[in-house]
C-alpha cells in the first residue's frame, strides 16, 4: 500500500511540474511573440524579404497576427499558472497556433521560427502528458519538498 501511494504521489509532482514548465515555456513563447508582433507593426524592413516563397503575406499584417498569438498566449499561461483546465486545453490549440505561424513564416527568421516551433511541440507534449488531478501547478511543486 505504502509503494502505490509513493508511486501516486511521484505522478503528482511529475504532472505538477510538467504544467508549471509548460505554463513558463508558453509564457516566453508568449512575450517573445508580442515583441515580434511589434517589430512587425512597427518596422517590417527588420525582417528579410523572401521572393519565391508559396506563402507570402505583408508583413505588418503578419505582425498583428503573431502579436495576437503572443497575447493569447501569455493569457493561457497565466490560466497555466492557475491550474485551470480550460487554460490546458487551450495551450495545447495556442501552441499549435505558434507552430503553424512560425512554420509560415519560416523564410522571414528560419533559425528563430524552428526554435520557436520545437518550443511550442514541446509545450504541446508537457499539456498533453501531465494528469493533475486537481490544484494548481503550484501547489504539486510545493509538494515536492
Amino acid at each position: 500500500m505504502t509503494t502505490t501511494h509513493t508511486t501516486h504521489a511521484r505522478k503528482q509532482q511529475w504532472a505538477a511540474g510538467l504544467m508549471l514548465f509548460a505554463a513558463v515555456m508558453l509564457m516566453i513563447a508568449g512575450v517573445i511573440d508580442i515583441f515580434r508582433g511589434i517589430m512587425g507593426i512597427a518596422r517590417d524592413d527588420v525582417f528579410l524579404a523572401t521572393n519565391g516563397y508559396v506563402f507570402q503575406f505583408d508583413l505588418t499584417g503578419w505582425g498583428w497576427v503573431t502579436l495576437i498569438l503572443g497575447a493569447v498566449a501569455v493569457v493561457v499561461s497565466m490560466g497555466l499558472f492557475g491550474g485551470a483546465k480550460w487554460a490546458r486545453i487551450s495551450g495545447i490549440v495556442i501552441a499549435g497556433l505558434i507552430i503553424i505561424a512560425n512554420f509560415l513564416s519560416l523564410p522571414y527568421a528560419p533559425l528563430w521560427s524552428t526554435l520557436m516551433m520545437a518550443f511550442s511541440g514541446v509545450v504541446i507534449w508537457a499539456l498533453c502528458v501531465a494528469q493533475p488531478t486537481g490544484g494548481s501547478p503550484r501547489q504539486g511543486a510545493s509538494r515536492m519538498s
